[in-house]
C-alpha cells in the first residue's frame, strides 16, 4: 500500500496545532467566552470599529457575528486541515446549508455525488430547488459523469469522501484539476468520514473542506457542531454569510469540540484499525452478503483510498444475507453497539438505514439511491477490536 498523498496529522498536531502558547490569564485550556454581545470604551471606539480601523483584530459587536471561543476553534481546525481560516456552525447541515447559501444563487448549476448525507442531498434537490437552483446527481466518484454533467451554470460540485453510507472515495485530485479547468466552479468535500487524520482535501486542490463537528473532530456523542475550512476570501464570505442567517456555534459548544479535538489522532487511529479487522472478518462471513468499506481490496474505491487516505475510516457497511429481516435481527443481537443515528464518537453505533436513515423510502425508492434493505451501518467506536468481532459474529448467528 503506497503512502496517502497528503500530510496526515499527528497527536502532537491534534493537541497544539493552532492555539496560541500565551492565552488570557495564562490558562492552559481556553475559556469560555459566554457573552451575546460585546463593550466599547466609547464612542470613538465604536467609530473605528465600524470603520474596521479597531486595532484588535478579535474584537466583536455581537455574538452573531463572532465569538473568542469559536474563534480558536476555527483557527485550530484551519491549522488541521492546511487552510488559511476556517469558519464554524451550530451543526454539520448549518455550515452545509450557509455554505450553499453563500456560494450560490438562482440560476446557478450544482452537481452532487449520488451516495451522500440524505439531508445533503433534500437541500440540493428539493429545498435549494424551490430558489431557483438547477442540479445533477451523478454515481458516486463517476468523475467522467461529473465532468459531462457540467454546465455553463455550473458554479459547485458537491461530494463526500469516503460517502455515507456505501465509502465511495472520490479522487480528490483529478477532481480538483478537471473542475478548475472549466474555471468559475468551486469544489466543496464533505470530509466527516475521512477527518483530517486520514484524508487533508485542501492539500489535493479542493476549495472548500466540511465537517459535522458533531461526529470525529468532538468525537463524545455530546455536542452539535460543523465546520469549513479553506482560503480566507471564501472563508470570509461563508462568515458573513453565517453572520446574515444566524448558523452560529454556542461558545460551550466549541470549547467541548476542542476538548475532544486533542485526541482526534488517538481515537481515529485506533478506530481505522478495529475498522479494518471487522470489514475483513466480515468479508469472510458466508451470512454477509457484500462489506463496503474503502481499505477492503474488493471495495471498487480500494484503488483511491489506499493512496489517497492514511486509513478507511470507522464506519463499515455490509448487507446481510435474508433481507430486511435478517439484517434486523442482527442489529438486535449486538451487545456492545447502540443503536443510534450519527456516528464518530468513542461508543460504537448500529444502524439499518433502511428503517433509520431511508425509513420513509420504498424498496424501490432505496434501489435508486444504491440503498440495500438489508444494509447495516456500523459507526466503530474505541472498544477493544476483540470484543467488537466477537459481538458481531456472535450477532451474525442470528440472522
Amino acid at each position: 500500500m503506497s503512502e496517502p498523498k497528503h500530510k496526515p496529522i499527528s497527536s502532537t498536531d491534534a493537541v497544539h496545532a493552532g492555539i496560541e502558547r500565551a492565552r488570557s490569564h495564562h490558562t492552559l485550556t481556553p475559556s469560555i467566552a459566554q457573552t451575546a454581545t460585546y463593550t466599547f470604551e466609547n464612542t470613538a471606539t465604536l467609530e473605528r470599529y465600524m470603520r474596521g480601523e479597531d486595532p484588535d483584530p478579535e474584537r466583536e459587536e455581537y455574538g452573531r457575528y463572532g465569538n473568542p471561543t469559536v474563534r480558536e476553534l476555527e483557527r485550530r481546525v484551519a491549522a488541521l486541515e492546511g487552510g488559511e481560516d476556517a469558519v464554524a456552525f451550530a451543526s454539520g447541515m448549518a455550515a452545509t446549508s450557509t455554505a450553499l447559501f453563500a456560494l450560490l444563487k438562482a440560476g446557478d448549476h450544482v452537481v452532487l455525488f449520488r451516495d451522500c448525507y440524505r439531508r445533503t442531498r433534500q437541500l440540493i434537490t428539493q429545498t435549494l430547488l424551490r430558489f431557483g437552483v438547477e442540479h445533477t446527481v451523478v454515481d458516486a466518484g463517476d468523475l467522467a459523469a461529473m465532468e459531462a454533467a457540467l454546465r455553463p451554470n455550473t458554479r459547485l460540485v458537491v461530494t463526500e469522501s469516503p460517502t455515507n453510507p456505501l465509502n465511495f472515495c472520490v479522487d480528490l485530485e483529478k477532481l480538483s484539476a478537471t473542475v478548475k479547468a472549466k474555471g468559475r466552479i468551486r469544489t466543496l468535500v464533505d470530509s466527516t468520514f475521512a477527518t483530517p487524520v486520514n484524508s487533508t482535501p485542501l492539500s489535493l486542490g479542493i476549495d472548500l473542506v466540511l465537517h459535522s463537528a458533531t461526529k470525529y473532530l468532538s468525537g463524545h456523542n455530546d455536542v452539535l457542531g460543523g465546520v469549513v475550512a479553506g482560503p480566507s476570501h471564501l472563508i470570509s464570505l461563508l462568515r458573513d454569510t453565517r453572520g446574515i442567517v444566524g448558523s452560529v456555534l454556542d461558545p460551550h459548544a466549541a470549547f467541548l469540540i476542542m476538548r475532544g479535538l486533542k485526541t482526534l489522532a488517538l481515537r481515529v487511529e485506533r478506530q481505522n484499525q478495529s475498522a479494518l479487522a471487522l470489514a475483513r472478518a466480515l468479508d469472510r462471513h458466508p451470512k454477509v452478503e457484500r462489506v463496503h468499506y474503502p481499505w477492503l481490496e474488493s471495495h471498487p474505491s480500494y484503488p483511491i483510498a489506499s493512496t489517497q487516505m492514511r486509513g478507511g475510516g470507522a464506519v463499515v457497511s455490509f448487507v446481510v444475507r435474508g433481507g430486511r429481516a435478517a439484517a434486523s435481527r442482527v442489529v438486535d443481537a449486538t451487545r456492545i453497539p447502540q443503536i443510534a443515528a450519527s456516528l464518530g464518537g468513542v461508543e460504537s453505533l448500529i444502524e439499518q438505514p433502511a428503517i433509520m436513515s431511508f425509513f420513509e423510502l420504498t424498496d424501490e425508492e432505496l434501489s435508486k439511491i444504491g440503498i440495500d434493505p438489508a444494509l447495516i451501518r456500523l459507526s466503530v467506536g474505541i472498544e477493544e477490536t476483540a470484543d467488537l468481532v466477537e459481538d458481531l459474529l456472535a450477532a451474525l448467528d442470528h440472522a
